[in-house]
């Protein structure tokens, strides 16, 4: 059994660079169980459904798009438990014309499922 690949990471930072929709069911747990706690709104986000239509309430689109924002992580630190993964880093978000990034720390839960993994938890952070 291979162990956690942080290639994993590297698919959900492009996710956020291209905008692309369609990776929602790739990367995420596609039930009622995931868990999403965003920078950008209070309370937690819970099941597929309303995480889709959280990212689509960002401006993800089918296919993904061209667009100037910018995602990229910091000091990541992976900590694999077999079938499970805890990846803790930092996150910066550019926007064009910001002086500087947003940024703050996040924390993804993974889990190994037959299709790969899938992360079933996402708690983001802001540092002001």
């Amino acid at each position: 059994m291979a162990g956690f690949d942080k290639k994993v990471v590297d698919e959900w930072v492009r996710f956020w660079n291209t905008y692309d929709l369609d990776q929602v069911g790739r990367l995420f747990l596609r039930d009622d169980r995931v868990t999403y706690f965003s920078s950008e709104k209070v309370g937690v986000i819970k099941g597929f459904d309303a995480l889709f239509r959280h990212h689509e309430g960002f401006g993800f689109v089918a296919g993904g798009k061209k667009q100037p924002n910018r995602l990229w992580l910091d000091e990541v630190d992976v900590e694999d438990f077999g079938d499970s993964a805890i990846v803790c880093a930092i996150w910066y978000f550019q926007r064009p014309g910001a002086e500087k990034p947003q940024r703050g720390p996040v924390t993804i839960d993974y889990v190994r499922t037959g299709d790969g993994w899938r992360i079933a938890h996402a708690n983001f952070g802001n540092y002001r």
